[in-house]
């Protein structure tokens, strides 16, 4: 993991689910993330996900579906240059759509972050890692659910030092961004 250094010419922000979660101060430490890639124009991509009737939760049309961003989200989002990848029904991204997008932007590597750690986010770093991508997880910038039977940030944490090309701070990712 020490070996990674990000090309910001080359890489994206990639946010999942992009929706409210208290534990470890997820939205500031997205919203910073935002802010530094917005003012290095890197590019920054959201996968929202579908809710149970079918519709994204986050959109970049909004008000064309009933469903919106997260307020402190919206003026980055919705600002005619970040990539809305089609919104998906379970964990991972939906096809090869966010991969295809990412590329098509000139993308290779991604700095990623969001909601669920052991959901969404896992199942995304291994959809663009098995897609080609390096991959670094803003491990301050998710969170997950903990239930009586397990923590599922924690668990998100062990997988992803096994599987991410690095695991960084919002601090360190603003150093390499």
């Amino acid at each position: 993991m020490a070996g990674f250094r990000l090309e910001v010419p080359r890489a994206a922000l990639v946010i999942t689910d992009p929706q409210s979660v208290e534990r470890n101060h997820t939205v500031e430490n997205i919203e910073r993330l935002l802010q530094a890639a917005k003012r290095a124009s890197m590019a920054v991509a959201i996968s929202p996900l579908m809710d149970r009737v079918g519709l994204p939760i986050a959109l970049d049309a909004p008000e064309q579906h009933g469903a919106d961003f997260l307020p402190a989200f919206k003026p980055y989002f919705v600002d005619g240059r970040t990539l809305v990848a089609s919104a998906h029904k379970a964990y991972g991204p939906e096809r090869d759509d966010l991969a295809k997008r990412l590329r098509g932007a000139g993308v290779s590597q991604v700095v990623l972050a969001g909601m669920s750690a052991n959901l969404c986010v896992e199942s995304h770093l291994r959809a663009l890692l098995e897609s080609g991508f390096e991959v670094a997880v803003v491990e301050d910038a998710t969170a997950a659910a903990a239930l009586d039977e397990g923590d599922g940030y924690q668990a998100a944490l062990v997988n992803f030092r096994y599987i991410a090309d690095a695991l960084w701070s919002t601090d360190e990712a603003l150093r390499q961004i």
